[in-house]
């Protein structure tokens, strides 16, 4: 193989290796087994063996031997039928035996064939193996003229014969009363283990039966000479097993996570319509449009290089020397050794605000030496096949239903042009820009087939844009400690804001797992109320009032429009709908190999009565900040109150949404009873009273939860009513003001807390069995409570030492995940998550 080749084919292993399910098969002879006269001493490489070992061995992982050999016969030459799936008979024998099944009629077909076969080579110097379902002949040691009248006996007797079909391979000739191949077989085994992805290896003319089905992220190899319908070509079995055991050594890596990008360490872009998340190359990883919500046109960082990303680099591949932002604002600059890239969403004008408006992201390139620019959408996660056209300035996605483009242009641009790259059914652009005749300025326009020139300067736009932000972050009462890293906290949270609405996303992602290869993946790119109210408060505290006010705007046309108030969905999409469905994206691996990927919520159709709590505790902050409550926002204030006195008493699924019987946490109830004091705060400045049916629901809550969420056995406030298990939601007790922080059970709960929960300098939010595999870590928000608990009962120097611990966990440009394994220390879940930025801002302030 050529160098050139020998790199593609590695990439084109790396892909294979971040496939969702991956099946590995091969022919056994002149693949993995040398070609020698006598087949009995085909003896299988011994790295071969090892690899397709490995990687039948491996998680979503198949290997498989497709031969012509009988199936009895590969597994004794292969002594691989314990971990590979064997089928023999060119694609026939999947099962030993199966020829017992043939009808009478077939039987006596195959056993005349068996015979005239014997008779007619019988002269000859060559060799009959019989097998299950017909004859081989093995032309390897006959004569030119033993085997001329051999083949023209066979052609003239018994492949003339009805219901016969003839196979030819490496001096070989096959008769065989069944018409399937290794093909057919491939296909079959392609379905029966639900393969996103298949390597094939053959070396003979039967093999071109599997490598002409292959289709898409698929790759085929060729061993030595001959026409083939593979990908690749390489010289000996020898390079076979470099291949097998480079691939193996690629799916565990890419299974256990090695070398993936740590999760705090990636950044976002914003427009407060939808985000994208930029990777610490400066490759943009993940990009939904034209909403949040939407399928995903960059995916690379839940499905590998085959779901898309957009990339800017030296051609030498050398790394970023740094990353960050633009100070105050969402401006991301990632410097190479030569050049650097600045990301943006253009929010010039009033885009945030416009409901059906244009996303425009915008790449520029300034330095000195040479980039190389890779673009490769990928439609609606990768699921829809991706064709390019490029021009003179720009690409266009052919027959995308919502268009997208990408413009080029700047003095850097001049004169190159894009080179399209096929990837299956998908297609790259790629182009090499000398960065010394000036800067390269790449928009990538969502909801617009335009390529012409924008009418204002990229520079004036990026102004625009920097002011947007600076003028939401620049008057932001900081605290004097971790200053800068609260701001980039607070601007992270307005970032998540949706600008049409005034909802508030819990994070730009979905099924980044809180557990590495495992199934706790879920969709956090919709409107959790709680998270929502959470994060406000958060910006209420740092002096910003307006994102509060305008979630609030939000909430009044959700709920007061819904005569079941009462009945308060957890989360919503941000235009106020119900989610659809939650689903699956099979064709997606996963981060780490983290499945399912899931778009939409099940948590839509739990019961969570802790959101009403936090959404009156945020009503009362923003009356204490100076906020004129409206007769709509006393409207909302009563509905919610009442709600709660309808349904105080029911068990919901609690604040970690556990897909569980529900219970009677004492999180939610605890919750309630703060919808409760918060409404009656309210009322006695809006109405100079609060209702006595108020005060007595407050008395009634409170005395409930007292009276079954304490329990004398462990001395600590439980979980739930009906258990003695421990979760941090019971330091709601005393965060909440339910009981005072000098009561001896609050401080007891946070003994336990702190005793059975934390770890590594993080807390769990519980070790209960919550009904699904996989371990549980630690969670942000969680490590805030604990955080601002012992605050508030005088342990200031174990609050110091926690939140240090915590902040050293934010990720270089300011992201906080939702959980992190604290024995590895990794970063799980969803970025940026909104409560981990909530909780982290909280603490700073209370420090203070």
């Amino acid at each position: 193989m050529t160098s050139e080749s020998l790199t593609d084919l590695g990439d084109a292993l790396r892909r294979l290796a971040s496939e969702p399910v991956l099946l590995v098969a091969s022919d056994y002879d002149g693949t993995i087994a040398p070609l020698v006269d006598d087949p009995s001493d085909a003896v299988a490489d011994r790295e071969s063996s090892a690899a397709l070992k490995r990687l039948g061995r491996a998680d979503h992982t198949y290997a498989a031997l497709i031969s012509g050999r009988s199936l009895a016969d590969l597994e004794l030459a292969s002594g691989l039928g314990d971990i590979v799936r064997l089928i023999g008979s060119h694609g026939s024998e999947f099962d030993v035996g199966f020829t017992k099944d043939l009808d009478p009629e077939r039987a006596e077909l195959r056993n005349a064939l068996v015979d005239e076969t014997f008779r007619i080579c019988a002269r000859t110097a060559g060799r009959v193996e019989e097998k299950p379902a017909g004859v081989a002949f093995h032309l390897r040691n006959v004569d030119e003229a033993g085997r001329a009248a051999a083949l023209s006996a066979l052609a003239e007797g018994p492949q003339t014969w009805e219901g016969v079909h003839t196979r030819s391979g490496h001096d070989v000739l096959e008769l065989t009363i069944t018409s399937t191949n290794k093909g057919h077989a491939l296909e079959r085994l392609r379905a029966e283990v639900g393969a996103t992805a298949v390597l094939f290896i053959g070396d003979d003319d039967t093999d071109e039966d599997a490598l002409v089905t292959l289709t898409g992220p698929d790759v085929g190899i060729r061993v030595g000479p001959g026409e083939s319908a593979a990908h690749f070509r390489v010289e000996s079995p020898d390079e076979v097993s470099r291949i097998l055991a480079l691939l193996s050594e690629l799916r565990s890596d890419w299974l256990t996570g090695a070398g993936l990008q740590p999760l705090q360490h990636h950044s976002i872009l914003s427009d407060q319509r939808t985000a994208a998340i930029v990777n610490p190359q400066g490759r943009i990883v993940w990009l939904c449009v034209p909403r949040i919500d939407s399928g995903a046109v960059f995916a690379e960082l839940l499905g590998g290089q085959a779901a898309g990303a957009f990339s800017i680099g030296p051609l030498d591949g050398s790394a970023p020397v740094a990353q960050q932002y633009r100070p105050g604002s969402m401006i991301l600059e990632t410097r190479f050794p030569e050049f650097t890239v600045t990301d943006y969403m253009d929010v010039s004008g009033s885009r945030a605000q416009e409901l059906a408006g244009r996303t425009d992201l915008l790449r520029v390139i300034e330095g000195t030496g040479q980039a190389m620019i890779e673009y490769s959408p990928r439609l609606d996660f990768g699921r829809v096949p991706t064709s390019l056209v490029t021009t003179p300035n720009g690409v266009r996605i052919q027959s995308a239903i919502e268009p997208l483009v990408l413009h080029c242009s700047g003095e850097g641009w001049s004169g190159h042009e894009w080179k399209l790259v096929s990837y299956g059914p998908n297609q790259s652009a790629r182009a090499v820009v000398d960065l010394l005749r000036g800067p390269v300025v790449l928009e990538l326009r969502a909801g617009t087939d335009s390529l012409d020139d924008h009418p204002r300067p990229e520079y004036d736009r990026q102004s625009d844009t920097h002011r947007f932000w600076t003028d939401r972050s620049d008057p932001l009462e900081l605290p004097e400690s971790a200053r800068e890293v609260i701001r980039r906290a607070a601007i992270t949270l307005q970032a998540l804001q949706h600008g049409p609405t005034g909802a508030l996303v819990s994070s730009v992602s979905t099924s980044l797992p809180e557990y590495l290869g495992g199934v706790r993946n879920w969709d956090m790119r919709y409107c959790r109320i709680r998270d929502a109210a959470l994060s406000c408060r958060a910006l209420a505290e740092l002096g910003s009032v307006q994102e509060g006010r305008r979630l609030l705007d939000w909430l009044q046309k959700v709920i007061l429009v819904r005569p079941e108030t009462d009945r308060l969905a957890p989360v919503y999409l941000v235009t106020g709908r119900h989610l659809p469905p939650e689903a699956e994206i099979t064709g997606l691996a996963g981060y780490g190999g983290a499945r399912p990927v899931r778009v939409g919520n099940g948590a839509d159709l739990q019961v969570q009565l802790d959101l009403y709590g936090q959404v009156l505790e945020l009503v009362e902050t923003l009356r204490q900040r100076g906020e004129v409550l409206t007769l709509k926002d006393w409207r909302l204030v009563e509905k919610l109150v009442i709600s709660v006195a309808h349904r105080w008493r029911e068990p919901d699924h609690g604040v970690w949404e556990i897909r569980r019987v529900p219970r009677h946490y004492v999180h939610s109830k605890v919750h309630c009873w703060m919808a409760v004091d918060r409404g009656i705060r309210i009322a006695r400045q809006f109405c100079d009273r609060a209702p006595d049916t108020w005060l007595a629901l407050r008395t009634e809550i409170a005395e409930d939860v007292l009276a079954n969420g304490w329990s004398e056995k462990r001395q600590s406030f439980t979980a739930a009513y009906d258990g003695s298990d421990l979760d941090v939601g019971a330091l709601s007790v005393g965060l909440s003001g339910l009981i005072p922080a000098d009561d001896p059970r609050f401080a007891a709960t946070v003994d336990a807390v702190r005793r059975e929960l934390l770890t590594g300098g993080t807390v769990y939010t519980s070790h209960s069995d919550d009904g699904l595999p996989g371990r549980r870590h630690g969670v942000h928000l969680a490590t805030s409570w604990l955080i601002d608990a012992l605050l508030l009962t005088g342990r200031r120097d174990e609050a110091k030492e926690l939140f240090a611990i915590l902040r050293s966990r934010v990720g270089a440009t300011g992201i906080l995940t939702a959980q992190v394994d604290p024995m590895e220390e990794r970063a799980l879940g969803n970025i940026p998550m909104a409560y981990s930025h909530a909780g982290f801002i909280f603490n700073a302030l209370h420090l203070q």
